[in-house]
């Protein structure tokens, strides 16, 4: 696994403010995805961690993620020709992934796609994404449970 190991202040209550002591320091793994996070604190099973991060190892082999922005294998061109290249064909791995991250989504319903794609994809925390959708404070880990269970049945992982 990797570790990539940072230094945080744990956010100071009311309490701790009033008396202006400063915050606890902690070690994180920056690394750590939020389904590892959980599934080390046995707040989902073994089998919904496996369903998500194989949506995950999908979505990052459909090419969704960021993308370079310079096409370092194409050779340098003249300044006569400045037109942009043709556009590339994805692969057929590639849509392959594609296809299995759509197919996966449709199997989990439309209510709980933004979830998945927030949390297993995009790699957001439980409270980043409370946040964005405007859910009540430790709601999203009981839909989350939901979501993954499906998805869990979807690549049928027993």
């Amino acid at each position: 696994m990797n570790r990539m190991l940072a230094e945080r202040v744990l956010p100071q209550g009311e309490a701790r403010k009033a008396t202006r002591r400063p915050g606890r320091n902690v070690t994180v793994n920056l690394a750590e995805s939020p389904l590892g996070w959980l599934r080390a604190r046995s707040l989902i099973s073994a089998r919904q961690l496996d369903a998500g991060e194989k949506l995950r190892a999908d979505w990052e082999q459909a090419g969704y993620g960021p993308k370079v922005t310079m096409e370092w294998g194409q050779p340098a061109r003249d300044k006569a020709s400045r037109r942009a290249p043709p556009p590339l064909h994805p692969t057929v791995r590639q849509t392959a992934a594609r296809r299995r991250v759509d197919s996966a989504m449709k199997a989990v319903g439309t209510g709980l796609t933004d979830l998945l794609w927030r949390l297993v994809c995009a790699g957001e925390g439980m409270s980043e994404v409370e946040a964005a959708l405007d859910w009540p404070r430790s709601s999203a880990r009981i839909v989350l449970c939901i979501a993954l269970d499906r998805l869990a049945d979807h690549y049928r992982i027993r």
